[in-house]
């Protein structure tokens, strides 16, 4: 199964923090498809473009996490054990959806959920300190 290729993502918010920022425009539609690459330089700069909106993705999720940890009232709220592996199955499914390497997706998505889960901790923790 190929991969879809063709994927915008235009004038995201991003919140990060307490902060509200427009997104620059990003689009994620390639320029070259891979098979298209014909030296070094066309990979690396369809890997940059991709690693930007990336990260500009990491911010949007990163400011539903803030939110998350927000709404939440104590530290062992942001350890789920049920929800945890429940996304952890729906990556791996959408991964092997996309002829992506499951075990691969999932190292990931357990590294981002365990830094959220640390960084929901502390949010809350803090609050609940400064009260």
């Amino acid at each position: 199964m190929s991969a879809p290729w063709r994927v915008e993502i235009h004038r995201l918010p991003v919140q990060t923090s307490n902060t509200h920022r427009q997104a620059k425009d990003i689009a994620v539609t390639a320029a070259k498809l891979p098979a298209d690459c014909e030296t070094k330089d066309d990979v690396r700069a369809e890997i940059d473009r991709i690693d930007q909106a990336l990260l500009t993705l990491f911010a949007e999720r990163h400011g539903y996490v803030t939110r998350m940890a927000e709404i939440k009232t104590d530290p062992h709220e942001a350890y789920d054990p049920t929800r945890i592996e429940a996304i952890i199955t729906k990556v791996r499914e959408r991964s092997l959806d996309l002829d992506l390497d499951e075990d691969q997706a999932e190292l990931i998505w357990r590294t981002l959920i365990d830094w959220n889960i640390n960084y929901e901790k502390g949010i809350i923790a803090a609050r609940r300190r400064a009260r």
